[in-house]
């Protein structure tokens, strides 16, 4: 469902980004249309204006549909907030353990700790 959702959402995105491109601008920049024609016809420069305005419009609803619609998704999505929310708690015989007792709260940092290896620089043994 959500990659539906995203793919609906990106395709809405193009097309939004495209509409908004096609538009005049005050200075014509990128703009379709011109000159010619001064009638109200469909395909005169104010019949463009208003069709890209309605696309606009439109478009511009469903990108906050769909962006609704996956925000609801990704917050009733069953995920731990955090990944040191999920480690699980040390207990005898796990890597975060040494002699059976337990070391530390038995969070991910205690877990990744190197149990046997001595604290600070090794030097090797002079032959």
């Amino acid at each position: 469902m959500e990659t539906v959702v995203i793919v609906i959402h990106l395709m809405v995105v193009l097309a939004l980004v495209l509409v908004v491109l096609l538009q005049r601008s005050e200075g014509g920049a990128l703009g379709i249309g011109g000159g010619g024609g001064g009638g109200g016809g469909l395909m005169s420069s104010r019949g463009t204006a208003n069709v890209l305005t309605r696309a606009t419009a439109v478009l511009a609803v469903a990108f906050f549909a769909t962006s609704l619609t996956l925000s609801l998704i990704a917050q009733n999505e069953e995920a731990p907030s955090s990944i040191l929310d999920a480690a699980p708690a040390a207990t005898d015989g796990t890597p975060g353990t040494t002699d059976g007792a337990p070391s530390g709260s038995g969070g991910i940092l205690d877990q990744l700790r190197p149990q046997s290896e001595p604290s600070g620089p090794q030097v090797p043994a002079a032959q």
